[in-house]
């Protein structure tokens, strides 16, 4: 193997895969509405895009619901992209709710779309341009691509499966695992067959990268960001000011390892 190549290649789901914004905003705007409306309604116009642009500042699927409160109370995009975590709170404060309580109420309203049906859940995911057909170039390539997600394992596998890659179930770490993704790399170069290990891991959070740097023995882990996922412009700054951290283009995702930099 090259040292231009990895051995290992782990990748976030959402953010660097797949596009889960629709399903995002779909599944917010209901429990908006379980909330603070007596009945669902349909969603103003113009919200969607506002909430598609604000993503990055989500960190919790709590805050979602609580983002789309904010804008249709008259918070400007610009105070939440400057103080996101103050203005989540104080509505939390204001209307009297926790954070533990809007996330049961949205896993709730996800779980029972999920069991009623299925297939127009699974409609709202999109795939980044070019993404897939990198990835299914590397199935049969002596290079290993697992995904390590924070969305349940068996919905990854469902989305893939329906754009025609199978990938073994042990080669997809979800929800289901509870560890941290800086704990699920450690396990997984411990238990790696192959050596030298040569492993790389693209994700959209930056936060979860600096995670992964400050783990000692995880010093030879190359990290990426991919530029067109979840992060904001002043995030993507940080990571080109870091020399442990390669900021990475669609583009180069879908060339040669060669050209990741």
């Amino acid at each position: 193997m090259s040292v231009n190549a990895p051995t290992i290649l782990a990748l976030d789901f959402d953010g660097v895969i797949c596009d889960g914004l629709p399903e995002y905003f779909a599944t917010a705007w209901r429990t908006y509405c379980k909330i603070w409306l007596p009945s669902s309604q349909t969603p103003p116009e113009n919200l969607t895009s506002q909430f598609d642009r604000l993503r990055p500042v989500i960190e919790t699927g709590w805050e979602m619901p609580v983002l789309i409160r904010a804008l249709l109370s008259g918070v400007t995009e610009a105070e939440i992209w400057q103080n996101w975590s103050a203005i989540a709170q104080k509505f939390l404060q204001q209307d009297n709710l926790t954070a533990a309580e809007i996330g049961k109420k949205l896993d709730a309203i996800r779980d029972e779309w999920i069991s009623t049906n299925l297939d127009s859940w699974l409609d709202l995911h999109r795939f980044y341009p070019g993404v897939l057909e990198r990835l299914h170039s590397l199935i049969d390539s002596p290079v290993k691509p697992l995904i390590i997600t924070t969305k349940e394992g068996r919905f990854v596998e469902q989305l893939l499966q329906r754009q025609g890659i199978q990938l073994p179930s042990q080669s997809v770490l979800g929800k289901e695992i509870k560890r941290p993704k800086y704990q699920i790399i450690r396990e997984l170069i411990a238990i790696a067959t192959q050596t030298p290990v040569v492993f790389w891991f693209v994700e959209d959070r930056l936060k979860t990268l600096q995670l992964v740097q400050q783990q000692a023995d995880l010093e030879d882990v190359r990290l990426f960001l991919a530029d067109w996922g979840y992060n904001t412009s002043a995030e993507r700054e940080l990571a080109q000011q870091n020399p442990r951290i390669q900021l990475l283009s669609l583009a180069q995702f879908a060339e040669d390892f060669s050209a990741w930099g």
